[in-house]
């Protein structure tokens, strides 16, 4: 009797301490929650989320609203579990959202950084779609320590020409670096603050990688007759892309784009105008409906998913590219079917 009326003790105790552990004690995944939306056509906080200045604009109605996930991490097992069957939520590894061996900060100072290459693609593509004539400059995002533009480079510089070779694109710069064996010297050419100078810098060959480096990291840079800021704060990651590049166009062109509704959408872009799939599409269907979203702009790579998981009301329109979404939209102020999911 007792050994008995001690094994049911010490079961009750440890369905006890299973239970505070399941409800205190983290666990490596994290949630995806449909985040908040934002309409590129307006303003956050009084200030334009697309604002020019130096070329005509024009009236805009309706609404563009880009759409966002939120990451709820530090979750406990009670909590994942909760969030696992939660329609509205997705339960991801926490690897997906924090690599391993990535700080907070690292994975942030990440996201800023794509934020701006989909700021400058956007800018690239609408400029591209309306024909209005631009220079690239090829710009330091951020200097790697240790590396050897350490010191030599800052961010901000503007990279003119490699040996005398004038930069023509982030792309062509890097292959042009990374086809020189690690430990060769290279005259690099830049400006800084509108001052031009050059330095000297000795290739390096990053571990286990089969190409030389300098240890910069570089950003494409329109340059063209006029300014576009795009101001949004709080939002990291390249998937705003398609969005911002129609709010270009939006404000740059005399016909309205949405014809009055209410439209959202995702999707990274190109700076020739190709639209990317993003990842957490059925939280950011969520977000739009709840807004009021009646169209979807939905890249091509994400319509499976997309089709599965359609809010009522919400329509969703296939896109691979920024003037696919331009078509679709003149398709549907005409009264048309654009190609849905």
């Amino acid at each position: 009797m007792y050994r008995r009326a001690l094994t049911l003790s010490l079961a009750g105790v440890l369905t006890v301490l299973l239970t505070v552990g399941a409800s205190v004690l983290p666990v490596p995944y994290v949630s995806y929650l449909p985040g908040p939306t934002f309409d590129t056509l307006g303003e956050v906080g009084g200030t334009p989320v697309i604002a020019v200045e130096g070329r005509e604009t024009f009236p805009t109605e309706g609404q563009l609203d880009l759409t966002t996930i939120s990451v709820r991490s530090q979750l406990t097992l009670t909590e994942a579990l909760r969030d696992w069957f939660d329609r509205d939520r997705a339960v991801v590894p926490r690897e997906f959202v924090f690599p391993p061996g990535d700080s907070d900060e690292e994975v942030r100072r990440r996201n800023e950084e794509r934020k701006l290459e989909s700021e400058n693609a956007a800018t690239f593509a609408a400029l591209r779609q309306l024909e209005i004539p631009f220079t690239t400059r090829v710009q330091v995002q951020r200097v790697e320590r240790g590396l050897p533009a350490d010191g030599r480079l800052e961010a901000g510089d503007v990279l003119t020409s490699v040996d005398g070779r004038p930069v023509d694109g982030s792309a062509a710069l890097r292959d042009l670096i990374s086809s020189r064996p690690p430990g060769t010297e290279l005259r690099v050419g830049f400006e800084r603050e509108g001052e031009p100078a050059e330095t000297a810098l000795t290739t390096t060959q990053p571990e286990g990688e089969d190409r030389s480096i300098i240890g910069v990291v570089l950003a494409e840079m329109p340059e063209y007759s006029f300014t576009i800021d795009i101001t949004l704060q709080d939002v990291g990651g390249p998937s705003a892309g398609l969005m911002f590049a129609l709010g270009i166009v939006d404000k740059l062109e005399p016909e309205s784009l949405t014809g009055g509704r209410y439209v959202a959408g995702t999707g990274t872009i190109s700076n020739e105008g190709v639209v990317g799939p993003i990842g957490g599409i059925p939280q950011k269907l969520v977000a739009a409906r709840e807004k009021g979203a009646e169209v979807f702009l939905v890249p091509e790579g994400n319509c499976a998913e997309a089709a599965e998981r359609v809010p009522d009301g919400l329509r969703l329109v296939k896109v691979a590219s920024l003037s696919e979404a331009l078509d679709a939209l003149e398709t549907l102020e005409q009264g048309g079917e654009p190609a849905g999911c």
